[in-house]
């Protein structure tokens, strides 16, 4: 894997999915004309697509909590963990600059912002996240989500997720998605619970998928 060109794929598969996400719930929230229903079906797919386009080049990981999951279960290297974060971390905040320029009237542009209490959004946050690493590590060669499944199973478990859980706390599963609304919407109150919980619930799922199958080398 060269890392250029994986950092590449992952700047970019992130923010396609950031970008069409974020601004498929600022429609929502501005227009109406995008219902709940349609915002989890937009980051379901934009998901599955990016994995299919880039999952060769980076393992389309789009995630900082997948990639620390990934070197937690010994799938990836330690000393690429920053620059991976570095580089999804940039490309959500880049996403949500430009839906704040397409839709300057969004006062939310998509940011995570949990309608239950913080406690309650943090262990579902917490659960959501282990049940989407559990499908990862299943679905994965190595640190790479590619394959004839691996599209259809992570952006299918993340449509359901978002779904059911996106009226309570918006199903984040990843600190860089809710990095970016939260950087440029000025939205960082709850900040702490989209970064503790994905990177705790992923690295639970790490040790349980450990205790029921072995690890792939």
């Amino acid at each position: 894997m060269k890392l250029k060109t994986a950092l590449y794929a992952e700047f970019v598969g992130t923010f396609a999915m950031v970008l069409c996400g974020t601004t498929a719930m600022a429609v929502h929230e501005t227009t109406g004309a995008v219902a709940h229903e349609g915002v989890a079906i937009t980051w379901g797919l934009v998901v599955m697509s990016m994995i299919y386009a880039f999952g060769a080049q980076s393992g389309a990981h789009f995630n900082p909590a997948v990639t620390l999951g990934f070197a937690i279960a010994k799938r990836f290297p330690l000393k690429l963990v920053l620059p991976y974060w570095i580089t999804q971390c940039a490309a959500a905040i880049c996403a949500s600059l430009v839906v704040s320029y397409l839709i300057p009237e969004s006062a939310l542009l998509g940011a995570t912002i949990p309608s239950i209490p913080q406690t309650q959004a943090f262990w579902l946050e917490f659960l959501l996240s282990l049940i989407l690493m559990l499908v990862i590590l299943h679905v994965s060669t190595g640190s790479k989500e590619i394959g004839s499944v691996a599209g259809l199973a992570v952006g299918g478990v993340i449509l359901l997720e978002a779904m059911f859980a996106g009226p309570l706390t918006n199903a984040s599963m990843n600190p860089a998605r809710s990095l970016g609304p939260a950087l440029v919407g000025d939205h960082w109150k709850p900040m702490w619970l989209y970064v503790c919980a994905p990177f705790a619930g992923m690295a639970t799922a790490v040790f349980l998928f450990r205790f029921f199958l072995p690890l792939k080398k």
